[in-house]
């Protein structure tokens, strides 16, 4: 019983619409796994500990028999556990009027650390229950090998700008929407790049994750049918909340040409209030206290009094004109911005804006 072993790019272009399996431990795959791979872990963090350990003070073979000693038990629960997976995952493509996956779902894409005993041990396992089997050559190292080489390639962008409130990322939303490859960065990082980027408390993901979500995501837009040559991605700072853009691609960001969606000041205003202005004061407060040493005592003082006083749009109109202030010192600090900047006049917040985007030179 032979088990296939593919190389990244054969794993990338064949594990679609099929279940991938990552049998590292809980630990490993919650720093950071392929995107789309489910955590059926072989060893436990501290299972993976005690083999670690006795491999390095005793020998390879008493660490292998520790390992089966785990394994052994766990054998039944692990096919189960796949199996209830896989029946998941059918309930969800009938429920949402999928494409059928059914005939499909015996063949299994497993990865671990290396492409060595743990994947080696689950193939064998799901093997001789009937799946079929495919291993990552390398393992999860030969994935971030690939995402970072990704990451450092040239890409073919245009960066989607404009002032924060001008409804980029509604705009974004509709270009894919209407055809064109695009990448939400922000949500991506979990995080909208602002005081208010995570009222939601949603946890970001690491940043080695991050980075092979990046990664996966160009993969997707440069392989999807009708692919465009171009990919929108909104215009960032290099850090969006705890994430960094990776240095390469931010530098390829920052070389792209740049589309400015110019909205009156009053129609962001509007916006921001409409979005953010629901969430409780506190929430809000902690917000304008993340950045007060940047937006200056005065202006804190004010902006929380407006707050106090539920006078949501002085409050925001304060922090609005910083941020307005921030992005046009980041705008400038562009090598030749004049042959990049294209700037697109527009009179209201809306996702019709990805009109004049995909018509040049219009104005909405």
């Amino acid at each position: 019983m032979t088990t296939d072993k593919l190389h990244i790019t054969s794993f990338l272009q064949q594990h679609v619409n099929h279940l991938t399996i990552d049998v590292r431990s809980p630990k490993e795959y919650e720093h950071a796994h392929m995107p789309g791979a489910v955590s059926v872990p072989i060893f436990d963090n501290e299972e993976r500990k005690i083999i670690g350990t006795i491999y390095k003070q005793q020998s390879q073979k008493l660490a292998i028999k520790k390992g089966l000693e785990f394994f052994g038990p766990k054998m039944r629960g692990i096919v189960e556990k796949v199996e209830e997976i896989l029946d998941c995952r059918l309930q969800i493509a009938d429920s949402e009027k999928q494409s059928p996956i059914a005939n499909r779902q015996s063949e299994l894409f497993i990865y671990c650390w290396r492409g060595g005993m743990r994947s080696g041990a689950m193939a064998w396992l799901l093997q001789l229950y009937g799946f079929k089997v495919h291993l990552l050559a390398g393992g999860y190292k030969s994935y971030r090998r690939w995402a970072l080489e990704q990451l450092a390639a040239p890409h073919d962008l245009k960066i989607l700008g404009g002032y924060t409130g001008s409804g980029k990322t509604e705009v974004l939303n509709q270009l894919e929407a209407e055809g064109a490859c695009a990448i939400d960065l922000e949500e991506l990082a979990r995080h909208k790049g602002s005081a208010f980027g995570n009222m939601e408390q949603v946890p970001q993901p690491s940043q080695e994750m991050f980075e092979n979500l990046l990664a996966y995501a160009l993969y997707e837009q440069y392989t999807k049918p009708g692919a465009t040559p171009s990919i929108w991605i909104e215009d960032e700072s290099q850090r969006i909340g705890l994430t960094n853009i990776p240095q390469p691609f931010w530098l390829t960001m920052r070389r792209s040409p740049l589309y400015f969606l110019d909205i009156p000041f009053e129609e962001r205003l509007t916006h921001l209030v409409k979005e953010y202005g629901g969430y409780p004061k506190e929430a809000l407060a902690e917000g304008i206290q993340r950045i007060a040493k940047r937006l200056g005592g005065l202006e804190v003082k004010n902006a929380l009094q407006y707050l106090e006083e539920g006078n949501i749009n002085d409050c925001f109109s304060i922090l609005l004109k910083y941020y307005d202030k921030l992005y046009l010192k980041g705008l400038h600090n562009r090598s030749d911005l004049s042959s990049l900047l294209t700037k697109i006049n527009c009179s209201a917040v809306t996702n019709s804006n990805a009109t004049a985007l995909l018509t040049p030179y219009s104005t909405v």
